[in-house]
């Protein structure tokens, strides 16, 4: 929305529809040479009709009355637009029209930007991605509740100090379902979310403005944690009498060995595991955060655990390669297993693909491009989290060779 609008109001009158010498009045409201009329439910004399200034001409009472109407009217919508113009909505001529007729929608507000993006935007995005837009947008309006002592705020009021605002209160807030505060890049991901949405409200011309054009996004770079061969075979080599734990230690080793995420996991099907023309076993699947294609020859260690399952009768009912499982306690479960093993990280399910991008594959000396191309990522620049396993294996291989020039 533009708030250099070209605004104009003239008046006209319709002689096709005259009767008895008179025609029904209209004003003519025009907003950037779009153009609406509005009915005025007045009838005026021809007689009397300066068409070419749009009112009426001479002295007589008729004509100062018929001016005098005219004038409230111009007033009337200016008025209109002006209110328009001041709520932040976008200004047409059949909004000034809708006003100045009393047939108002709501204005433009948070609440119905959440709304409409997650009635249009979130169509294209999986359910765990949506999900955490919810999120988000239940922390704005605990914010604006909080804040502003609101239960909704006009998209003109978002600027930097709201940002600043929001980000301070989640610095502050302590989720119900987090054992601590959000860290600064969990907060970060709420900002890049809020943003995504403004500018939609850009987009649609909702908002004439960018509050986020003096406030910049920059996410820390944090390691990724992962699991060393060591720590790898040790949950390999480990043997578990209670089931779900024996399920989900496969499903996380299978993971590990593949670099599947856990919802393309549980949605594997038969069909996505073919026989290639070499005779190996490929899952030709898609990933489901960004359905970019993933193909993948599996490790034999991989194939072990495909044959272990074929004749589950969970995944047979399912019909998918594994048990399906809620991931509400997998990661409780895996904590188990970590304690088990001896392993003392925060091992999550997660981690198996990290573990599979450095351990498995990178440590491997596979190219960070393949790597990458296993794993989804739209962008070689994602997998480079994983290049400080490169530059270890580089510092061991040189060690290596310094050790070997040393003996000849």
């Amino acid at each position: 929305m533009k708030t250099s609008q070209t605004f104009r109001v003239y008046f006209t009158i319709k002689s096709d529809k005259a009767k008895d010498g008179k025609a029904p009045l209209y004003a003519a409201v025009t907003v950037n040479k779009e153009k609406a009329f509005i009915a005025l439910k007045q009838q005026i004399s021809l007689s009397i009709w300066d068409f070419g200034k749009g009112c009426a001409k001479g002295t007589r009472d008729e004509s100062r009355t018929v001016n005098a109407f005219l004038d409230e009217v111009r007033l009337s919508l200016g008025n209109s637009y002006k209110e328009l113009l001041l709520k932040g909505k976008l200004i047409t001529p059949k909004a000034v029209k809708d006003l100045f007729l009393g047939e108002t929608d709501e204005t433009f507000t948070l609440n119905k930007l959440m709304t409409y993006h997650n009635e249009t935007s979130g169509k294209s995005l999986n359910y765990e991605t949506l999900r955490h837009y919810f999120v988000t947008q239940r922390y704005l309006s605990s914010y604006v509740e909080t804040h502003y002592k609101a239960q909704d705020l006009l998209l003109k009021d978002l600027n930097h100090g709201f940002i600043q605002g929001f980000d301070a209160f989640l610095r502050s807030v302590k989720p119900k379902d987090h054992h601590k505060p959000l860290n600064d890049n969990g907060i970060k991901v709420h900002l890049k979310r809020l943003k995504k949405m403004v500018h939609l409200a850009q987009d649609m011309q909702w908002i004439d403005h960018d509050p986020f054009a003096t406030f910049r996004i920059r996410m820390k770079k944090v390691a990724r944690d992962y699991l060393t061969e060591v720590e790898l075979n040790a949950i390999e080599n480990k043997t578990f009498d209670l089931e779900r734990l024996a399920l989900i230690k496969d499903l996380f080793i299978f993971s590990c060995y593949t670099g599947l995420a856990y919802g393309d996991l549980m949605s594997l099907r038969p069909a996505q595991v073919v026989l290639a023309e070499d005779g190996d076993l490929w899952i030709r699947t898609a990933r489901e955060k960004t359905l970019e294609p993933v193909n993948l020859p599996l490790l034999p260690k991989a194939v072990d655990l495909i044959n272990k399952y074929k004749s589950n009768e969970r995944s047979m009912y399912n019909g998918t390669v594994f048990p399906v499982l809620s991931n509400q306690k997998v990661n409780s479960y895996l904590k188990e297993i970590a304690d088990f093993c001896n392993i003392h990280k925060n091992l999550t399910f997660h981690m198996a693909r990290h573990t599979f991008a450095t351990t498995v594959t990178l440590s491997n000396g596979v190219p960070i491009e393949t790597v990458s191309k296993i794993l989804g990522h739209t962008k070689v620049a994602t997998t480079q989290i994983y290049a400080r396993v490169v530059e270890r294996k580089l510092k061991d291989d040189m060690r290596a060779l310094k050790h070997k020039l040393s003996l000849t």
